[in-house]
C-alpha cells in the first residue's frame, strides 16, 4: 500500500514544497523553540491529510460542490456566533485544543465549488458572469465579516483571475470596475479603523513612523539589512529583539531576508517558481475542463498570497494579514496548502491510472 502511494506522488513539486517548509522551521527555532514545536507538529499532522486526501477523487468531490457551499456558509456564520475573538477579530473555532481559521481550511474546497460552476458554463456571457458574483457574494461578506480583510482580498482576487482564464471577456471587469471605483468612498466609510489606517499608512509609509507605519517600516528596514548572505540564523537584529511585529507569521519573509540575505531570497523565490511551473504543467496537460479550472484556482491561490505578502513585507503593498504559503507560521494555511497538494496528487493519480488501462 505504501509502495502505491509513493509512485503516485510528484517528487519534482514536493521537493520544494519541503524546502520552504525546513526553512520555516529553521527560521521559527531561531525566533522561538515554541513555533519550532507547533509548526513540526502541525507540519506532521499537514503531511497526513495531505497523504489521506491524495487517495481521494477529485470527481467524485465535485458532485457535492453544493453541499460544500451550503456547509460553508452555515461553518462561517458560526464563526461569528461561537469563534474566538482576538485582536478585535472573530475568525477561529477551537476543536479538541486547536484553534482552526475556516477562511484559510476551506480555500481548496471552496476552489471546488467555483470550478465546478465554471466547468459547467457554456456561454460566458455578462449573465453568467455576474452569477459567479451573486454565488460568492454571501462568503465574501462572511468572511468580511469577521473581519478578514486579507483573505476576503485573496478570494476577491483569485475569483477574477480564474474567471478570465475561464473564458470570460476582459471588457466585462472593465464594465464593472467603473461603478465599483466610483463606490470605494462610500465603500471605505464600511471598513474598520485599522483598516483604514493601513490603506492611509500605505499611500504615506512615513506619515506615522512611531504608530501605524511601525510594522511596514520595520519589515523594510529587516529586509534590506539582510544585505547578499544575511546576519545569519538568529542574528537577526529587527526580528530577534521583536522590532519586527509578526515576525512568525505576515513577515516571516522579512525574517528570512534579515537572516538569509538575498540568498535566501532567492531559493525562496526559487522554490515558488518552480511550484508554479509544475502546477502549469498540469495545467497545459490536462484535458478535463473542471481539473484545469481547479488546478488555475490552485495556481492563482499560491501566486497571488506570494505576491502579496512579499509586496506587504517589502512596502509596495498594504498590510492585510497575509500568510506566505508553506513559510508562514500558522496550521490552518499550512494543512489547507497541503489539501490543495494532495488534490492535485489525485489528478495526477486519475490520470496514471488512465494511461496505464489505456496501454493494457
Amino acid at each position: 500500500m505504501s509502495k502505491i502511494i509513493f509512485r503516485d506522488l510528484d517528487f519534482g513539486l514536493l521537493v520544494p514544497v519541503v524546502i520552504l517548509s525546513v526553512l520555516s522551521l529553521v527560521t521559527l527555532f531561531s525566533l522561538n523553540p515554541l513555533f519550532f514545536n507547533g509548526q513540526l507538529i502541525l507540519f506532521l499532522l499537514s503531511v497526513f491529510i495531505f497523504i489521506f486526501i491524495s487517495q481521494s477523487n477529485l470527481d467524485i468531490l465535485k458532485f457535492f460542490s453544493k453541499h460544500i457551499y451550503i456547509f460553508s456558509l452555515v461553518i462561517f456564520s458560526v464563526v461569528l456566533i461561537l469563534g474566538i475573538e482576538s485582536r478585535g477579530a472573530v475568525r477561529w473555532i477551537e476543536l479538541f485544543g486547536l484553534r482552526i481559521q475556516f477562511s484559510e481550511i476551506l480555500k481548496p474546497f471552496l476552489a471546488i465549488v467555483l470550478a465546478s460552476h465554471l466547468s459547467n458554463i457554456k456561454y460566458f456571457n455578462f449573465k453568467e458572469f455576474l452569477q459567479v458574483f451573486i454565488l460568492l457574494a454571501p462568503l465574501f461578506f462572511l468572511i468580511y465579516l469577521q473581519p478578514d480583510l486579507g483573505n476576503a482580498i485573496i478570494y476577491a482576487l483569485v475569483v477574477i483571475c480564474a474567471l478570465l482564464f475561464a473564458g470570460f471577456p476582459f471588457r466585462y471587469f472593465l464594465f464593472v470596475s467603473v461603478p465599483f471605483a466610483l463606490a470605494i468612498p462610500f465603500l471605505f466609510q464600511f471598513l474598520h479603523d485599522y483598516q483604514k489606517q493601513r490603506i492611509l499608512t500605505f499611500v504615506n509609509s512615513s506619515s506615522d513612523p512611531l504608530g501605524t507605519s511601525y510594522n511596514v517600516i520595520q519589515s523594510v528596514i529587516a529586509v534590506g539589512s539582510g544585505m547578499i548572505s544575511g546576519k545569519g540564523i538568529g542574528q537577526g537584529t529587527q526580528s530577534g529583539l521583536r522590532f519586527l511585529p509578526e515576525r512568525q507569521t505576515d513577515f516571516i519573509f522579512a525574517t528570512i531576508s534579515e537572516q538569509l540575505g538575498f540568498i535566501g531570497v532567492a531559493i525562496v523565490l526559487f522554490c515558488f517558481g518552480f511550484i508554479l511551473y509544475k502546477i502549469m504543467k498540469y495545467i497545459i496537460n490536462t484535458q478535463n475542463k473542471f481539473h484545469r479550472n481547479f488546478l488555475a484556482i490552485f495556481f492563482f491561490v499560491i501566486a497571488v498570497q506570494l505576491f502579496v505578502n512579499i509586496g506587504m513585507n517589502m512596502g509596495i503593498m498594504p498590510i492585510v494579514g497575509i500568510t506566505l504559503p508553506f513559510v508562514s507560521y500558522g496550521g490552518s494555511s499550512l494543512v489547507s496548502n497541503f489539501i490543495f497538494l494532495g488534490l492535485l496528487t489525485s489528478i495526477s493519480k486519475a490520470y496514471k491510472d488512465r494511461e496505464t488501462l489505456s496501454i493494457r
